[in-house]
């Protein structure tokens, strides 16, 4: 644990006179922004210059030596680790605001916890930043419409991390789908095995090296319990929401892109559950079942846990594996995964060449390249923060048709449960002290 006197303070890590208490820190020395580029000029060799908010876990993976050279955490000794990736000097940060500040920053990735997503993705547009930020895009109805709002407000490139879409297994099963080769889609049933009960362990006062205040943010205050801190969060209803909130995200992601569905929504959700009562330190239920029908066209789209794909003969994919089974009145496709596991399919799918006259899927190079040649472009990318934040939709409401325990009619045009007050109350949250929209 550390020293209180070498806590992170918010200021510490402010260029200027900030500086030296940083580098003594650390051991690095923190450099003025001039070193990269100057202030609204294109950096040296016209390379694209990042900030990354959240640097544990999966955002680790977004740092990268030479292209991140402002790095944003509260846990101490995840910014240290991330320090070591990068090399170098990055400048350093507690309170995400102030790195978007910062003039020489072309784009940032926000891989914080679900329930920062919104926040930190509008105020970084507000700042003239594009932004890469991961699944699921939001919380709640109201913090999707305000992001938004802000992408376009702004003129932001905004990625939302279901790279799924920018996967082969995807471009192969989307284009055979939208080709007609399954006919009619009638049924999308999605699988994934289930959420964690979670041990009981004791509440604790948070280590020196977290300010757990900050990590907390526009939720709720909690106390502090490592069990559900960090990537363990996923499994609180109102901070990650579970496995449908995690890679329901991502499969379907891409349920919604091979069935064209992107501007379209669900306008019946319900929610069931074998083992409603949670019976560990999580409140999330280990099984779940959602159906949700959309119509013009008319199709239903199925998230299950553990659901019958999970064990399909047919198929050998690992036991804990996860996708979507797309029945159609001719034949059916199975595409897996979604992110970080590979995306596959069914060779069928990867043999099927188009006719000249056919239909015709954008081809991405890569979900983070896809990105980054939207900046330099201005043109919306793969998954844009409308189409990230319509996919959030179905992973909200079907956790409020969970909670709730009844059907939910929706109106995709107006956003809004129909004939539902109690519902529709809980689409937006008040936000914590300063932490708000």
């Amino acid at each position: 644990m550390a020293d209180k006197k070498q806590t992170f303070s918010r200021r510490k890590f402010l260029a200027g006179s900030a500086s030296a208490a940083a580098g003594s820190l650390l051991g690095i020395m923190v450099v003025p922004n001039t070193v990269f580029a100057a202030p609204n000029r294109p950096a040296p060799s016209d390379q694209l210059l990042f900030g990354n908010i959240g640097v544990g876990g999966r955002g680790m993976g977004f740092v990268r030596p030479g292209t991140s050279i402002a790095l944003c955490d509260v846990d101490e000794r995840r910014l240290a680790e991330a320090v070591k990736r990068v090399g170098g000097n990055p400048r350093l940060y507690k309170d995400y605001r102030e790195l978007l500040e910062q003039k020489d920053i072309d784009a940032v990735f926000v891989t914080s916890p679900d329930h920062w997503h919104a926040l930190m993705t509008i105020h970084a547009c507000e700042a003239g930043k594009d932004v890469y930020v991961e699944k699921p895009a939001c919380n709640t109805i109201e913090e999707g419409q305000a992001m938004v709002r802000a992408a376009r407000r702004y003129a932001r490139v905004v990625q939302v991390g279901s790279q799924g879409r920018s996967q082969e297994g995807a471009y192969y099963g989307c284009r055979y789908i939208r080709n007609g080769q399954l006919g009619r889609v009638h049924t999308v049933a999605c699988w994934h095995y289930e959420n964690p009960k979670g041990d009981w362990t004791p509440n604790r006062r948070p280590p020196e090296y977290l300010d757990y205040d900050r990590w907390v943010g526009p939720n709720r205050m909690i106390p502090y319990n490592p069990t559900r801190t960090h990537g363990a969060f996923r499994w609180m209803l109102d901070y990650g929401g579970g496995q449908i909130r995690d890679r329901g995200a991502h499969v379907m992601s891409v349920a919604l892109w091979c069935m064209d569905a992107d501007n379209t929504g669900p306008v019946t959700i319900e929610a069931t559950s074998g083992n409603p009562q949670f019976e560990g330190l999580y409140d999330v239920p280990q099984n779940l079942t959602i159906v949700y029908e959309f119509k013009n066209p008319d199709w239903t789209l199925v998230w299950a846990q553990p659901g019958e794909g999970y064990k399909d003969p047919k198929f050998k994919w690992p036991r804990e594996s996860y996708g979507a089974r797309y029945i159609g009145d001719k034949d059916n496709l199975i595409i897996t995964y979604g992110d970080t596991a590979e995306t596959d399919t069914e060779e069928k799918a990867k043999k099927y060449e188009p006719p000249a006259d056919g239909v015709q899927v954008f081809h991405s190079p890569g979900h983070r390249e896809n990105f980054e040649d939207c900046i330099r472009s201005r043109e919306k990318p793969i998954m844009d923060i409308q189409a990230g934040y319509k996919v959030a939709i179905l992973c909200i409401l079907g956790n409020l048709s969970y909670i709730l325990g009844r059907k939910l009619e929706w109106d995709p045009v107006h956003e809004v449960v129909k004939n539902d007050d109690e519902a529709n109350r809980l689409l937006s949250r008040p936000g914590r002290g300063e932490f708000h929209i």
